[in-house]
């Protein structure tokens, strides 16, 4: 039990430490998350239980009760900023007459931004190319196909590690474990092994790292844009593809101060 004691009196002085070092600065929070109604869009997709399941909720209603501690003042999600469905559901559930689909932004989003007083979110996602094929076909011309399925399936073999792993953990566990920075960097680097293929001529592989990255400042910009006063607190909630860039936005951003989940769950999870 001292040691227990010892470790909460511990996280409490990270946390507070971190407050402070933020010198006055708006806050922002990316928290990466899995994708829970498994709509199947990403390369290799997890395929995850029935988050509205009375065990479920009541381990989303601690993901919240966390992230409640960061106190945001905006939600920033990852939609179509022009879409009306979104917005719509969520006066809907303020209004009681909305149940929470499977979806992330709905079991996380509308329930921090109830719990913290929100009238509204913020869609800040933008569109944008991921030309794999290019990178595929580059591979075949050159004769490294093989070789570029080996580095693929080791990605793969990561998001089958966090598939078990989400079986037999709770939700807030398991946005810890995604969002430790060891995965963050494993995720990271699945897109800057892709550089080596392409040349001159074809540039495939640095090409298509160019355009995720375009796409990622672009959502980091609709998320800065949101900050209109140094008190501002931004929990940004997004698809876990996402985090080491718009972590890595944010850290070079020397106009904000960049937050981790870590700095606000309970000691032992």
């Amino acid at each position: 039990m001292p040691g227990r004691v010892a470790l909460i009196l511990l996280l409490a002085s990270v946390a507070a430490h971190a407050q402070s070092n933020c010198n006055g600065k708006p806050q922002i929070l990316v928290l990466g998350t899995y994708h829970m109604a498994n709509p199947g869009r990403d390369i290799y997709n997890m395929q995850v239980d029935d988050v509205r399941t009375p065990k479920r909720q009541q381990e989303l209603a601690q993901v919240a009760e966390v992230l409640a501690k960061f106190q945001p003042t905006k939600i920033a999600i990852e939609a179509d900023p022009d879409g009306k469905k979104l917005p719509a559901a969520y006066q809907d559930y303020l209004a009681g007459k909305h149940e929470l689909t499977q979806n992330e932004i709905e079991q996380i989003g509308f329930r921090v931004a109830r719990q913290s007083g929100h009238k509204q979110l913020y869609p800040v996602d933008v569109d944008g190319d991921f030309p794999i094929q290019r990178v595929i076909n580059y591979a075949k011309a050159t004769g490294r196909s093989a070789e570029l399925e080996k580095m693929m399936a080791t990605t793969g073999q990561m998001v089958a590690k966090q598939d078990e792993y989400i079986k037999s953990h709770t939700v807030l566990e398991s946005l810890l474990y995604m969002n430790a920075p060891d995965q963050v960097a494993m995720g990271d680097s699945f897109y800057v092994q892709l550089v080596p293929y392409g040349e001159p001529g074809d540039f495939a592989g640095p090409d298509l790292l160019a355009s995720w990255y375009q796409r990622n400042i672009r959502i980091y910009s609709n998320i800065v844009r949101l900050i209109d006063s140094p008190s501002d607190h931004v929990l940004v909630i997004y698809g876990s593809g996402h985090l080491p860039w718009l972590q890595e936005n944010a850290r070079m951003d020397t106009s904000v101060c960049l937050r981790m989940l870590g700095d606000f769950a309970p000691a032992g999870k």
